[in-house]
Formats: structure tokens, sequence, C-alpha cells
């Protein structure tokens, strides 16, 4: 091609990677440039679907949105699912084509994608709310709203209907968590097998599906950490050990293992419903009541809260993308909190600073309790003709005098 000179953009075209097919390069409605293959084998029948796409552009500019296509959900579902599987996890994409298959592929899978209302979606919500947690409820809509924006990404629908519909509100995570003393009777009625199992997830705050895929070369410990390839959001984290977590690993290594070998063997006999399974049969037997494997995170993250560790470093160490996600491990046992609350005394002072209380006479008392001050008196009436004589004490042993503003909390005393 002479210099200067450009290739017009658009047109139908073939490709040098891939000779005899052809593509198609035109600007859509909204200004974007859109290439697409063309499935026509002759170069007439690829211009002929080229023309079609530009009056449809131009009927979309005119109109001002894209008309509704013919075509039914039952139809956009393998489409929807064929662009899902190579971005999603393996079980995320079971996941959402289970979803589809069993829920609503039967409810609108013979409706037209463009006929699809609010309304519908919103009958469906108020039905499945009846049937099944309120979780589920929400995975199931998260897949049909992005399910229909993907429709109105590819010019199918000109708006996303359940772009508006409300799922129920999900209640707050468990808050379930054991104290020093039921780890440690858990962990000795627990049989060998399971033991190490259960000491690594409390030691680590790791998933049970972690623990079970843990293979040697995952592990290092002399860095004291564990690498692991792909977590439950799909990326992978680090785990740090600490010095209870390496000594179960050292109990589990064996000479002449295999970087490759797994940590715990039986994981290719036993499933994680095995796992859970037995679990529940060791807290029945010792009388530990609503409590699950799972917990067992939650019971490492809140003992780190508990000495020290900031929210931040909970949501990192457990792999958490979100850090809402993390706010549920804000709880605090009732000691902790008792404790907490008793470092006010060496800010605001000992008991001894403060006033005596006096004598409460016969009828009403009130309390004047400024954010600086405390004032007692008998009464409102006595307090106003004092005012001159009694100054406010401050809670640093100062005076401020009558020009603290004051807040009254009256108590009936009768």
């Amino acid at each position: 091609m002479p210099r200067g000179k450009t290739r017009p953009r658009d047109g139908v075209y073939e490709r040098p990677d891939r000779p005899g097919q052809y593509w198609g390069s035109w600007i859509d409605a909204s200004g974007r440039r859109r290439r697409r293959k063309l499935n026509a084998p002759t170069l007439q029948q690829a211009r002929s679907l080229l023309e079609a796409e530009k009056l449809r552009v131009d009927e979309q500019r005119t109109k001002g949105y894209a008309p509704p296509v013919n075509e039914t959900l039952a139809e956009f579902f393998p489409r929807y699912l064929a662009f899902q599987k190579p971005r999603l996890t393996e079980r995320s994409f079971e996941r959402t084509s289970g979803i589809i298959e069993k829920h609503l592929q039967s409810v609108f899978g013979s409706t037209l994608i463009g006929s699809i209302r609010r309304v519908d979606i919103e009958q469906y919500v108020t039905r499945r709310a009846g049937e099944v947690s309120a979780a589920c409820v929400v995975k199931e809509v998260n897949v049909l709203k992005h399910l229909l924006s993907l429709a109105v990404e590819w010019d199918l629908i000109p708006f996303n209907p359940a772009a508006k519909v409300k799922a129920p509100r999900v209640p707050a995570g468990r808050v379930r968590y054991l104290q020093p003393g039921e780890l440690r009777e858990l962990l000795a009625a627990c049989p060998d097998w399971l033991r190490p199992i259960v000491a690594l997830a409390a030691f680590t705050a790791m998933r049970r599906g972690e623990i079970l895929g843990l293979r040697w070369l995952n592990v290092d410990l002399n860095g004291r950490r564990i690498l692991l390839s792909q977590a439950k959001n799909g990326d992978g984290r680090v785990v740090y050990l600490n010095n209870l977590a390496v000594q179960v690993l050292r109990s589990k290594w064996i000479a002449g293992a295999k970087l490759s070998d797994r940590i715990f063997p039986l994981a290719d006999r036993v499933t994680l419903d095995d796992i859970s399974k037995g679990f529940a049969a060791v807290c029945r037997r010792i009388g530990l009541e609503d409590f699950r494997f799972h917990d067992l995170r939650h019971t490492a993250a809140s003992w780190l809260r508990m000495q020290g560790a900031d929210i931040h470093t909970v949501a990192q160490l457990l792999g958490h993308k979100d850090l809402r996600m993390a706010t549920r491990y804000q709880h605090l046992s009732p000691e902790f909190l008792s404790d907490a609350v008793g470092r006010l005394d060496s800010v605001f002072g000992k008991p001894a600073q403060f006033p005596a209380e006096t004598p409460t006479p016969p009828g009403c008392a009130t309390f004047s309790i400024t954010s600086r001050s405390i004032v007692t008196t008998a009464s409102p009436e006595l307090s106003r003709e004092k005012s001159d004589e009694n100054q406010a004490v401050d809670l640093f042993g100062s005076a401020i005098g009558d020009r603290t503003r004051t807040l009254r909390l009256e108590r009936a005393a009768c």
C-alpha cells in the first residue's frame, strides 16, 4: 500500500492467520467499532451479512434504542454459559450452570428475551424467598441480572429489566467461635485422622478444601508459609504459619515423600462432606452445640482480632478481597470488652479524684453531668441557689466554674 494512505476500516476482510474465514468491521449505534466473524462461506454472503448489520445500526440510531430480538431465554442460556466458562472457576461455573438448568430454565426458558418484565422477576424472587434461604435467592438473582446485562451489551434488548429488582436481605454471618479451653477439648476428642486437619484449620484459618488439597510443594517450612495457587475467590494467596501450625505439618512428614504427594493422603478417599460429618460427630460427643467445621476459621479470625490484629490484617490473612467480608470478625469476647473498658481508668484518673457521693435527701435528686465535670446537687432549686458557692470539679482535678455547659439527667427516687 502506498505510503500515507490508510486501509479502509469498514467492510469485509480476511485475517492472515485464518484464511477462508470472513470478518466484518463497522461502527455501531453507540459509536464503538465492532469486529465480528461472519458465518458466510462466500464473500458475497459475507457482504450481505455486513449490510444487514449496518441497516440494524441505522435503525437503532433512528429509534434511539436497539429493538429486542426474537430469541427466547432458553436459546440465550447456552451463549451465556459459553461466555462465562473461561471467565469463572470450575466451582463457580458449576454453580452458575446449576442455577440456570434447575431454576431459571423452567421459569423463563420459553419467554422471549425482549418480553421478560420486571414484575415477572419480582414474582420469581417472592416465590423463591419462601422456598430457600435469602443467600440462595441472591445468587439466582445475580445470575439473571448479569445474564440480561450481557444481552443489553450484545444489543439483544434495549435495557435490563432486572436492574432494579431487589433481592431479599441476607442475614449477618455467624459469630460462633471457641474459647481456648473448648478448642483443646475438641482436639483431644478428635480421632487421629481428623485431629491434624482440625488443628490446621484453627491455627491458620484455612478452609477445609484448601487443607485437603495441600501438597508438600505448597509448603515452605523454612519460610513458615503455605502458597495456595487458587483460593475460593479464584486468586492465589499466602498462608503464614505459626509454631502450632508448623508442628502439625512436621507431624505429617513421612521419609521419602515426594513434593507432589498430598499432605493428607486420605483426601483421595474422603470427601469434604465426610470431613464435616466426622467433625459433627465429635462435637456431639463432647456436647459442643451449634459449631461447624467452618467456624474454626471464625475462631482463628476472632482471636486474631482480640490479640490486637487490625481488620485489614485479618482480611488479608483470610484472603478476603472485600473488607466488608472481614467485618463479621469484629465481635470480641465479653472478657476482652470488659478489659477494654477498664483502660479508661488510666485516661480519666483514679476514682479517688472524684467527689464522694453525698447523701440524697428525701424527694427527687438530680445529677448534673458535663463533658468535663461531675456536679452533685440535692435538687434543681438548691443547685440554682448555691450556684455561686459550688464550682464544677474537672475530671482532671481543676475548677472550671459555673460556665460549664451541663446536661441534667433527672432521676425520681421516691
